[in-house]
């Protein structure tokens, strides 16, 4: 690979890739660019307190930017093939890491959920670094499921269950809720039997259900959220703060930089409530116009996916829609009180390196298969001009 091809923005090949491919790499750009602005902005006031500088998170989060901006080209760059033939090795390896995080004293803990692991100064979520591979090994094995034996079948479901299990534990019942969700609209577009499906959804809500009567934060979390105002110094702070500066962006915004629920009222404003932030500076047409971008992402996914000729890449472009653009409205979602709150962040906006690169692969992800596609069609079309050139040769002979 040229290492040239390693810089995103100064790729020379654009130009020759399908329409879809360069759209959804801008979008991608302006996506991460919004993103970056915001975190800037909504972390400013918590780096200068806890840190003395003000820049301490935006430095960070450009960092991993970077690094997931490299990963983003690297996947632009590989066959698809190739990815999901070796999409078991990351499961494997990422699952390990998880189950790590469950072993005391090495899973690093962080506001009462053990959800990281300290590889030296470098803090990783394993959760999030699963769901590129989670994608890539669904659609592998949805887009072959008739032809695999039961065994196979019931070794990756294992699979699938075990690392469901292990992101519960954490616990961290929102992200498992997330990938559940991923695996199931894959094996649904790969069209499994209704009784299959059904089956599956009923075992994620009676797990949901179990986790949520055995963990009394998360019972609280979910009572909470219907009428915050009963408890809004406990359990309902978070969602009143939320609310608070979503309605105080009216429908202008504050200013960029002019957030005051971000001035230590509203928790963690650069991670799980960063829309929140953005809300208040950008206001209802800022917000908007972000709904906006995330609902033309999706339009240009579903399409790569109708274009797609091969199952496993249509598989591959609806588990990365499902996983970016699912993500992203759920987190919406929570900051304005219509679900429960949760820990899930809002891809290329929220603090956090795990999550930055995870986003950046999926996307990657879509890129790619949208470049392919592309590739498809030239093949076929240069197939047709020398059976044309050989039938004309024929004739002519």
């Amino acid at each position: 690979m040229d290492l040239r091809y390693l810089i995103p923005f100064f790729d020379p090949k654009v130009q020759t890739w399908a329409i879809e491919a360069r759209l959804l790499r801008w979008l991608t750009f302006l996506w991460l660019f919004i993103g970056l602005v915001v975190l800037f902005s909504a972390s400013y006031p918590s780096g200068a307190t806890e840190y003395g500088d003000g820049l301490y998170f935006f430095k960070r989060q450009l960092i991993w930017a970077i690094a997931g901006m490299v990963g983003f080209n690297v996947v632009v760059y590989t066959r698809l093939s190739t990815m999901l033939q070796t999409a078991k090795i990351g499961i494997i390896l990422i699952l390990t890491l998880l189950l790590l995080t469950l072993i005391p004293g090495i899973g690093t803990t962080i506001n009462g959920a053990t959800r990281w692991i300290s590889l030296g100064p470098v803090v990783i979520q394993p959760s999030e670094l699963m769901k590129p591979f989670l994608v890539l090994q669904a659609a592998h094995l949805y887009s072959r499921w008739n032809r695999l034996t039961w065994l196979v079948r019931i070794i990756w479901l294992c699979t699938f269950s075990l690392i469901l299990a292990s992101i519960l534990l954490q616990p961290n019942l929102s992200t498992t809720a997330l990938c559940g969700m991923i695996l199931w609209f894959i094996a649904f577009a790969a069209g499994l039997p209704y009784f299959y499906l059904g089956g599956i959804a009923l075992a994620g809500f009676l797990l949901a259900t179990i986790s949520v009567s055995i963990n009394d934060y998360q019972r609280r979390r979910v009572l909470s959220f219907t009428n915050p105002w009963a408890d809004s110094m406990g359990d309902g702070y978070q969602l009143i703060q939320s609310l608070l500066a979503v309605a105080s962006g009216d429908i202008w915004g504050s200013g960029f930089g002019l957030s005051q629920q971000k001035l230590h009222f509203l928790p963690i404003p650069y991670s799980d409530f960063i829309f929140s932030v953005y809300a208040e500076e950008f206001g209802f047409v800022g917000a908007l116009l972000l709904l906006l971008l995330l609902a033309t992402y999706s339009i240009i996914a579903l399409r790569v996916a109708l274009k797609a000729t091969r199952m496993e890449h249509q598989l591959v472009a609806i588990g990365v829609m499902i996983a970016l653009v699912g993500q992203s409205f759920l987190n919406i979602g929570v900051a304005t009180g219509v679900l429960p709150t949760t820990g899930l962040p809002l891809p290329m906006f929220s603090y956090g390196g795990s999550s930055m690169i995870g986003s950046l692969l999926l996307a990657g992800l879509l890129v790619r298969v949208a470049r392919e596609e592309n590739q498809a069609d030239v093949l076929i079309l240069k197939e047709r001009r020398l059976r044309r050139q050989r039938y004309v040769s024929t004739i002519n002979n």
